[in-house]
């Protein structure tokens, strides 16, 4: 059966999802799941996208997504690459993480209806597995693995940046207070003891446009308007992407190469290099290491891109150079950290500091 197309255009919002291979586990212990949201806000500072809601399972994860530019497939590809290969260097393993392709399903954006629905759904997943025990006191906040404990429940200064909050409450219709928070997390726990099982799974009407998905099943969720408008943009993909030219359009790009190209040249300007200069200083240059780590943090762009453009060699190079800035910026945290802990007076701290730096 053909692969059905990814439909993406700014400002498109999706319901993703993606299963283990063979239906494993895609997370063995909790700082499996401290890197997957490590990625998850890399993605999102590389692409710019904004996450309206997430839930990380034993083998599967959910995400509601915002997308300002139509870069969803990019990302997923960077996201889901690099999950995985954390996750073998990790645990020692090889291969596969995840089952076949991920599943998206179009929002419609701004139906508040839809957009409840789907946030409840997802916050509502450790309710349908059983993991949340109301009949020994416990609450959706003891499972701490979704964007309600891991974020919505928490003070505006601890949540990720790459957390929709205002839009989400607004969404909603609660403040962003105590005590709105409180009320929010009081409703979705009185959905998971009442529904048990059927948490947060919106009951079926009869005549429902049979593509409209279920939340398990379907290519869209929102309005038949909706579904009609983007059978149009599926057409118009259609013609477009026979051409080799789509790939390479500026909207395609973006967050991409036309984003590299900017941080690179900007880059240079800043040291006071021409990109002639490049090919006269090793790999390893500071200069070139700060601009492939700018490029590499924002952007999509691939290890021999950087490579070829910094004049790095290849991407090996690229990879060690910026393992080992990582670790040295890992290394002055550290010192700071401890000269803070020892010395109470900030002017001698600053002098250790420096002395040791």
């Amino acid at each position: 059966m053909a692969r059905s197309i990814r439909i993406e255009y700014p400002g498109a919002s999706y319901h993703v999802m993606a299963r283990g291979n063979r239906r494993e586990a895609i997370f063995v212990d909790d700082d499996d799941r401290r890197f997957f949201l490590r990625c998850l806000a890399e993605v999102c500072e590389k692409t710019g996208w904004r996450v309206h809601a997430w839930v990380l399972m034993d083998n599967h994860y959910h995400l509601f997504i915002e997308t300002p530019e139509a870069n969803l497939v990019e990302g997923m590809k960077w996201f889901q690459n690099t999950v995985t290969r954390r996750f073998n260097t990790r645990h020692r393993e090889w291969g596969r993480l995840f089952g076949d392709r991920y599943k998206s399903v179009l929002v419609e954006a701004g139906q508040p209806a839809y957009h409840t629905t789907l946030w409840d759904y997802l916050h509502l997943n450790p309710c349908r597995a059983g993991l949340v025990d109301y009949a020994k006191g416990k609450g959706l906040l003891d499972y701490p693995w979704s964007s309600l404990a891991g974020g919505f429940a928490l003070p505006p200064g601890k949540r990720p940046a790459w957390l929709a909050s205002a839009e989400v409450f607004g969404m909603l219709g609660y403040p962003d207070t105590p005590a709105g928070r409180r009320e929010m997390v009081e409703q979705l726990d009185e959905r998971g003891r009442t529904e048990g099982k059927r948490s947060g799974i919106p009951e079926k009407v009869e005549g429902m446009d049979g593509r409209i998905s279920d939340l398990k099943r379907g290519w869209y969720w929102g309005r038949q308007e909706f579904a009609e408008r983007m059978l149009k943009v599926t057409d118009a993909l259609k013609k477009t992407r026979r051409s080799r030219a789509y790939k390479r359009t500026p909207e395609v790009l973006e967050h991409g190469e036309v984003r590299a190209r900017e941080i690179l040249n900007k880059g240079l300007q800043r040291v006071g290099l021409a990109k002639a200069d490049l090919g006269d200083l090793r790999a390893s240059d500071p200069r070139k290491v700060e601009i492939a780590h700018e490029i590499w943090k924002e952007t999509t762009v691939s290890q021999r891109w950087i490579a070829d453009h910094l004049a790095m060699g290849n991407p090996a190079n690229v990879s060690l150079s910026l393992h080992r800035r990582l670790e040295k910026v890992k290394g002055r945290k550290a010192i700071v950290k401890k000269c803070n802990n020892m010395h109470t007076d900030p002017k001698r701290q600053a002098r250790v500091v420096r002395a040791i730096l």
